[in-house]
């Protein structure tokens, strides 16, 4: 396998799962935790188990680790991080609305148009507002530093957050704002920012899997020409409810979804501009199966179509209920997706079928290691 799944220490378990709950899950324990799973190393340290490829044979490596992984495994570690239950949501039951916009080459025409688009959905219900990945800027590596935003420095340095904190504020909803060009320092960014009721940014969240990509005579796109990956997984309370966040390419990775799960997300939301050739082949099954493999809801928000653009983005902004099934979804036009989450159905599906027990120890694959000798 190309990234090694690590089993941490009981102590560093413990670390982790003792790391005070804050709004932003942006600790460096957590952040150890997410940059190991991508670590390439083999080891059978006591307490430690971590796998990966290599050029030793993996048949070898089985055969002189086995006794010792079988001594040392323990069943009831192998979830990481610690699960904790959600928390109890502010509100069980709300509308959330999934804003399909058309993107233009012209920065304040978008901010004007998403403002507009915003405060409709807020008329029809909306308490949560999901924007598309990159909506004030063409997504295109020449326009991402041209269209940056320096988001800490705020008001005229970046327009596009300060009119989602106003409108968050002004219409009490909470806002996951998609994704925009963030400039800090000499680096880029792919940036999503959640802003609370108050007006007040709650979450920032960086790209994390920069969506680089070469299948000859369909699709070629390297965001990492510009664009520089982010650490840190986020999640964040708001007022509906806790909400883990990723960015496009950031869905294709389960190990983040885990994290989140375990953490007590009740939602993740998805902004992406999944392509014309992905599009139709992954962007709903991956969004079904971070639902059922979670047992909690996906939100994806797309840019509309532009057939005239570079880059042609597939659409189909979707909500997914947490026993993978499609809530809501729509084509590739400019529109906005307005459908009800109910919290009640989450608990209802983990009591029918309570995958995170199987994972913490009563797996059959996880007994099986258990009496290898």
């Amino acid at each position: 396998m190309n990234a090694a799944i690590e089993m941490l220490s009981s102590s560093s378990l413990q670390q982790l799962h003792n790391s005070s709950i804050s709004p932003i899950y942006n600790t460096s324990t957590f952040r150890f935790f997410y940059r190991n799973l991508h670590r390439h190393s083999f080891s059978s340290n006591k307490g430690k188990v971590s796998y990966s490829s290599g050029t030793t044979p993996i048949a070898s490596i089985l055969s002189k680790t086995t006794t010792s992984m079988a001594s040392e495994f323990k069943p009831q570690e192998a979830r990481v991080p610690p699960a904790i239950p959600p928390p109890n949501p502010p509100i069980t039951k709300f509308k959330i609305a999934l804003c399909q916009l058309m993107v233009t080459t012209d920065k304040e025409i978008n901010i004007s148009h998403a403002r507009q688009v915003i405060e409709d959905a807020a008329e029809k219900g909306a308490q949560l507002i999901l924007l598309p990945e990159i909506w004030n800027s063409p997504y295109s590596n020449d326009c991402f530093p041209v269209y940056a935003e320096d988001i800490d420095a705020g008001g005229g340095g970046s327009p596009s957050t300060a009119m989602l904190s106003e409108l968050s504020r002004s219409l009490k909803i909470t806002i996951v704002g998609g994704s925009i060009p963030e400039r800090s320092g000499d680096k880029v960014y792919n940036t999503c920012c959640v802003f609370g009721t108050d007006g007040k940014l709650k979450a920032k969240h960086r790209k994390i899997h920069l969506f680089d990509i070469d299948i000859p005579g369909k699709m070629t796109f390297k965001e990492s020409k510009t664009l520089t990956a982010g650490e840190t997984p986020t999640i964040v309370d708001t007022d509906v409810g806790r909400i883990g966040i990723g960015i496009c390419y950031d869905i294709r990775f389960q190990e983040l979804a885990a994290i989140y799960a375990a953490r007590g997300a009740h939602l993740i939301c998805y902004p992406g501009a999944f392509n014309m050739t992905t599009g139709p082949l992954h962007w709903e099954l991956l969004q079904r199966a971070r639902a059922a493999d979670c047992q909690l809801y996906v939100a994806t928000c797309s840019p509309a179509r532009d057939t005239g653009s570079s880059y042609v983005a597939w659409g189909h902004s979707t909500l997914v209920g947490p026993f993978g099934e499609v809530l809501a979804t729509t084509e590739h036009d400019e529109t906005t997706v307005i459908s009800e989450i109910d919290y009640s159905l989450i608990e209802q599906r983990r009591n029918e079928s309570s995958i995170s027990e199987s994972t913490s120890g009563g797996s059959l694959s996880a007994r099986r290691c258990s009496e290898i000798e």
